[in-house]
């Protein structure tokens, strides 16, 4: 993969003219009022167009930006590709409008090597939104980082937590300030009092960092989250590099932009430390 991952939904899901981009950005990111919190380890974001989710994402961004970082690892559900394990993006750089965001080899090459899980498959990374919508923030807020992408395809127990260890043992071993993301949005198109309560299951797991009970209540309710096998992983390899707290900086719903709380879907901004 020694090459560029082009943007796929720039110009529909978000503006592909840097300055309208960065003016959304700079808007979102201007009521996101967090406190900032020591060491942050962790955050996990939504990833639908960024008029929807960008609002929430912002918070945890904002709380991103307050702090310096060698790397960011991020890992998003696979929505459009169904395969088992996860498929890393090793090389290269990935496209934005703001320019080419460089990919961490070393980095990634340490976490493929700690998993057999983790391979390499193009196609999962082509039309893929989970991770692209989080570029954006990520070369605004915190540019010239370099980045490893992942998507996830079946989020089965056992990947999830493998992909936890390795990231956590090439993490550890690499050294540096790394920033773990996980791309996920909550339910999808129940009314939002429905929404809010299996939403609340989730965001009371995410804060106790209670990894176990989150997997548990994705196998019993797949309805809970789209990307929940990557929160178990971020938030598992948080907790082996000592992370301790958490705090779910924002919550809302597709309907606090539309108006119809008829069908919506819900959306956390979570920081780990």
């Amino acid at each position: 993969m020694s090459h560029v991952r082009r943007a796929a939904v720039a110009g529909r899901w978000y503006p592909d003219d840097p300055v309208a981009l960065a003016g959304q950005l700079d808007s979102h990111l201007s009521r996101a009022a967090v406190e900032r919190v020591p060491s942050l380890r962790a955050i996990v974001a939504p990833h639908a167009g960024l008029v929807y989710s960008g609002p929430v994402a912002a918070y945890a961004y904002a709380m991103a930006r307050a702090s310096r970082f060698n790397a960011i690892v991020l890992v998003g559900p696979s929505h459009f590709v169904p395969f088992s394990g996860v498929s890393i993006w090793s090389d290269g750089a990935w496209e934005t409008p703001f320019g080419q965001v460089p990919v961490d080899r070393s980095l990634a090459m340490a976490i493929r090597s700690e998993s057999a899980q983790v391979t390499e498959i193009a196609s999962a990374h082509g039309r893929e939104h989970s991770l692209e919508m989080h570029l954006p923030f990520v070369a605004h807020v915190l540019p010239e980082v370099p980045i490893v992408p992942m998507v996830m395809g079946h989020q089965t127990r056992a990947t999830a937590f493998a992909l936890g260890e390795a990231i956590a043992r090439a993490v550890g071993s690499c050294g540096g300030e790394v920033l773990l993301v996980a791309s996920s949005d909550l339910s999808h198109y129940e009314d939002s009092a429905t929404a809010a309560r299996l939403d609340a299951e989730v965001l009371e797991h995410v804060e106790t960092l209670d990894t176990d009970k989150l997997m548990d209540a994705l196998e019993a309710e797949p309805r809970h989250a789209c990307g929940g096998g990557p929160m178990v992983s971020i938030i598992d390899a948080a907790r082996r590099l000592g992370a301790s707290r958490a705090r779910v900086l924002k919550y809302a719903d597709s309907g606090d932009v539309s108006g119809d709380k008829s069908s919506v879907v819900g959306y956390m901004a979570a920081a780990i430390w």
